[in-house]
């Protein structure tokens, strides 16, 4: 079995060496061992992708954190978590979750300065960046090297400012934040400009960004790392209800000649076996 210290000392290094890498999103433990039998070389868990299955808008840091631990165990990848707001607006509240996310398994987490609120869903300037600083300290207080992401959430809000984004993401890694993090991101342009204005490794999410760009291409622009949210949850959810379609409009089974081999799962399922 590889350690937790032997994965988080595996995942630092993919954000060091030369190029991009990509992250895929997987939701349970089911999805994490295909991705793992692809040959994908870290994981992050989804919040949205969790929120999926449970036909819910929202999930609890509780669930979030229990779900991480299911797909932290399912393989022997490193894991980073979507921890969302950390479950708490005040600072060091907020930081116990990377603490609580390290006691899954996870190697790396993140911090945003969405507020989870719709009235006033960003934090102010001052508090977003004491709440990262607080998961800096929390992270680096943790007998690992854990890897914190820090998230500028103005563009997903309706808050189309990128030199404020800019202006956050730069707070954020003077704040000690190992991965800058904006998803809404869009176009190649934006993206260059993003990237040159940070030092810090940048992640950068597909399921908000031109889905004709490539790896290549996002890797010359600087990208180092490079997620899909609950993209591949929504792309499998459509295939799930063009079936449903198909069945309820014309009383038709052809989505059968589509389905994933028994074999390949079998393969994947039996590759890692849950403690």
């Amino acid at each position: 079995m590889t350690s937790q210290l032997e994965k988080a000392k595996a995942f630092r290094a993919l954000h060091t060496r030369p190029g991009a890498f990509i992250i895929p999103n997987p939701w349970d433990a089911g999805t994490a061992k295909l991705l793992a039998a692809m040959g994908f070389e870290a994981l992050a868990t989804t919040s949205l992708g969790l929120a999926n299955t449970f036909g819910s808008s929202t999930v609890s840091l509780d669930a979030i954190l229990d779900n991480c631990r299911a797909i932290a165990a399912a393989t022997e990848l490193p894991v980073s978590v979507d921890l969302e707001n950390c479950g708490a607006h005040e600072a060091k509240r907020a930081a116990d979750a990377i603490r609580r996310a390290a006691e899954t398994g996870a190697v790396g987490g993140s911090i945003e300065d969405s507020s989870g609120e719709r009235e006033c869903p960003i934090y102010d300037f001052a508090l977003a960046v004491e709440r990262v600083q607080a998961a800096v300290e929390a992270a680096r207080s943790l007998p690992i090297p854990f890897t914190l992401t820090a998230r500028a959430e103005n563009l997903l809000h309706g808050r189309n400012d990128l030199d404020d984004t800019i202006k956050r993401l730069q707070a954020f890694e003077a704040a000690g934040a190992d991965v800058l993090y904006a998803p809404g991101v869009h176009d190649l342009a934006t993206i260059k400009t993003v990237v040159a204005s940070l030092k810090k490794p940048f992640n950068l999410v597909m399921g908000f960004a031109d889905p004709a760009l490539t790896l290549p291409q996002l890797a010359a622009a600087g990208v180092k790392r490079i997620s899909v949210g609950g993209a591949m949850s929504r792309y499998a959810l459509a295939a799930f209800l063009k079936s449903a379609r198909e069945m309820k409009e014309n009383g038709s089974f052809t989505y059968v000649r589509e389905m994933a081999p028994i074999k390949e799962l079998r393969d994947a399922f039996a590759a890692v076996s849950l403690p």
